[in-house]
């Protein structure tokens, strides 16, 4: 991209004799030292301006969250089992780490405990480092046995607190993003309000606080200020360096944090290499970028104890065949268009190719199957063949992992923040194929570059970054719900700066012949205050309400299993039942469990679709025998899953048994013609008669309106 910058004067430059440079912004009158301290003087009052309005919003953020986790929970007031029952599902495994490290012995022993774990998944001993990214649960309870705060403050609240106070840095982050894209703070604010008043698509932290998106979406944020910044022209060498140290700090952290952090990454690389297929971002600059994702990744790799998952990721596969490819086609970018096209799809096949290649042999030599679920599901879901696979029809029928509901962006035009994004999104992307035309046909005629000099202008590389990035995660979020919450809250960014954006309103008024300079600069500042002040007056009476709105976690039947659990069993005893319950019961009783909600290991897999059989119409012996082959002392059955009515039939849990297993679903509706009638009735429903030949192998000793529990025999 060509760009126009101001002239500096170096050591070669001659001055005139009769004016010597010391007195060059001294006389005649003094003006030009005049205008230059008083722009610096504003920049400097600008910036700090900015900055402090940073920091208090991504406190005030903070608190928000924090105050509505309060007033949801009234978490102060309720007891210590129902504040751990609060953490569903996945959350509770986490903190339940964060738990036994807090009341071991000493740090060694908490240490040795989570890297010998027993407890996690009954006959089994395995290594929770390795398995899973819990470093950030190590940390937090080392932090809280070595800082005098004990006696002040709890360790759930020193746990919630750290993860309130990330929200901070995930909002000051994308304030800074926009204000680094824009020019004007302006654009921070606005984005920063947007992020606030549509949290509903943006954050989910006040309910799922474990989650391991909410530790490293934060740092995620960060890496892309970072991005941004490290894009910008004229950059001084030391700036670059420590730009490439942030951007690599947060990357670290970020794939530390979360175990999908190599697809997230993959798509990032993705951006930057199609970016720098058109010629639009500093070719050097995306190669450290790529030896960062590397690097970064590798490290985690390393402090996973060599977790194989991550060597045999996709990401890592996909850039070492960009840096290859770029070695062997040296003139890619050159020639005229038809020649620079064909190379760019040869180039483009030749890294795809080599990428599946070095995936497929670094999988067949590690005997690596640890993310094949993830792909079964991927394919199942954009229809390349129907499947019976028990695994991917979970994903399938889990609403997180289905297609963006309509009315989220109904929600967003609430705001007008969708109407903003799509309409800087026109222009950008328009701009950006006009700009990818003129690269790749290298053309340098006068007359094309005048016509193409305003949509040069709005393409920096910064802006071109992060108009693919919002693209690819915008298509990953409409395929899959879970993900829009990278989305949404780039698209705060977006919106923002192309309202707060100069060169978007220039190439605007000039396409309708009304550009001027002051009329440029009144509509970049009045629009967004405009905006600012719509969205306050509509929608600050409602966060008011919201915050004033009280309530109280109930949950008495769970509540009455643990108690029953920590009273009525030996600390060794093992326990299976559904994933969500478990991660409940390891983390209120310390019991261990047959299976678990982190589903990223094939054995896993196969385990908990053989403990989930007590769902299915199998028969008693087969599912004590299952069960025993676990070391299983006690089984949970669930009304709620045994009578699901959540899904609709073909997705309850009993019904994805059934296909698996070739037997015809319950209830009135279609079945596949293979699938046959089972032999045996449901045995979650038959064990509540007491028929003999249950009851010889399993004893019910605890009830109540949700949960049944079952003693299993210990002969045969």
């Amino acid at each position: 991209m060509t760009t126009i910058r101001q002239r500096r004067v170096g050591k070669g430059t001659e001055v005139p004799e009769d004016q010597p440079p010391e007195e060059k912004n001294v006389k005649p009158d003094g003006k030009i030292v005049s205008d230059h301290t008083g722009g610096k003087l504003w920049n400097i009052l600008s910036i700090t301006v900015g900055g402090i309005l940073a920091i208090c919003l991504g406190l005030l953020t903070s608190v928000y969250v924090a105050t509505l986790h309060e007033n949801d929970l009234w978490f102060s007031n309720i007891k210590e089992v129902e504040r751990e029952i609060s953490f569903r599902t996945e959350c509770g495994l986490y903190y339940s780490y964060y738990k036994q490290m807090i009341q071991a012995a000493s740090i060694q022993q908490g240490l040795h405990g989570l890297v010998y774990d027993n407890k996690t998944e009954s006959v089994r001993t395995i290594n929770i480092l390795e398995r899973m990214n819990v470093y950030q649960e190590v940390f937090l309870s080392i932090l809280y046995r070595i800082l005098p705060i004990q006696q002040y403050l709890e360790p759930v609240y020193f746990y919630i607190y750290t993860l309130f106070g990330l929200q901070a840095v995930y909002v000051i982050a994308l304030y800074v993003t926009s204000w680094l894209l824009s020019g004007t703070w302006l654009s921070g604010l606005l984005a920063a309000c947007w992020y606030i008043t549509n949290r509903v698509d943006t954050t989910r932290v006040e309910f799922t606080i474990p989650l391991r998106e909410n530790w490293a979406l934060p740092f995620f944020a960060v890496q892309i200020a970072a991005i941004t910044y490290l894009f910008r022209t004229h950059l001084q060498p030391v700036q670059e360096r420590l730009t490439l140290m942030a951007v690599f700090i947060a990357t670290f952290l970020f794939s530390l944090t979360w175990q999908f952090n190599q697809f997230m990454m993959l798509i990032q690389a993705l951006a930057l290499f199609i970016l720098d297929c058109f010629d639009m971002l500093p070719t050097a600059k995306v190669t450290w970028l790529y030896i960062i994702q590397i690097s970064g990744l590798l490290l985690v790799c390393v402090l996973q104890f060599f977790n194989s998952m991550i060597l045999g990721s996709l990401l890592i596969s996909f850039n070492a065949s960009v840096l290859i490819a770029r070695t062997i086609q040296k003139n890619l970018k050159k020639g005229g268009l038809l020649n620079r096209l064909g190379k760019l799809i040869i180039h483009v096949l030749f890294v795809l190719c080599l990428t599946l290649i070095i995936n497929k042999f670094i999988k067949k030599i590690l005997n690596l199957e640890s993310d094949e679920h993830i792909f079964k599901f991927l394919k199942a879901k954009f229809g390349f063949g129907a499947t019976r696979d028990f695994d991917a029809n979970l994903y399938l029928c889990e609403e997180a992992f289905g297609l963006l509901p309509l009315n989220t962006f109904s929600r967003l035009s609430d705001t007008l923040l969708f109407y903003i994004y799509i309409f800087v999104l026109f222009l950008m992307t328009v701009a950006a194929i006009i700009v990818a035309f003129r690269n790749l046909s290298g053309s340098n005629r006068v007359q094309f570059m005048e016509k193409m000099e305003e949509c040069t202008i709005i393409l920096k590389p910064d802006a071109a970054y992060n108009l693919i990035h919002t693209v690819l995660f915008g298509c990953l979020a409409l395929s899959t719900m879970r993900m829009k919450y990278l989305w949404i809250s780039h698209m705060c960014v977006f919106a923002s700066f192309g309202l707060c954006s100069t060169e978007v309103w220039k190439l605007i008024l000039k396409c309708i012949h009304l550009y001027t300079s002051q009329r440029t600069h009144v509509i970049k500042y009045s629009i967004p205050i405009i905006t600012l002040l719509f969205i306050s007056y509509k929608f600050w009476p409602g966060i008011m309400d919201e915050l004033s709105e009280l309530r109280e976690f109930y949950d008495p039947d769970t509540v009455e299993l643990m108690n029953w659990i920590k009273s009525n069993t030996p600390n060794t005893a093992v326990f299976a039942g559904s994933m969500q319950l478990l991660a409940g019961v390891k983390l209120c009783t310390g019991r261990t469990l047959t299976n678990h909600p982190h589903y990223e290991d094939k054995n896993l897999r196969e385990r908990t679709k053989q403990i989930y059989q007590m769902y299915a119409k199998r028969s008693p012996e087969d599912v004590y025998r299952i069960l025993r082959s676990f070391g299983t002392d006690y089984v949970i059955l669930e009304d709620s899953i045994c009578y699901e009515r959540r899904h609709s039939r073909g997705c309850r849990l009993r019904d994805l048994l059934d296909i698996a297993n070739g037997h015809i679903m319950d209830g009135l509706g279609e079945n596949e013609p293979d699938l046959k009638p089972s032999l045996y009735p449901r045995f979650c429903e038959e064990i509540k008669k007491n028929l003999p030949s249950y009851t010889i192998r399993f004893t019910r000793v605890f009830q109540n309106k949700t949960f049944h529990v079952y003693k299993l025999a210990k002969h045969k």
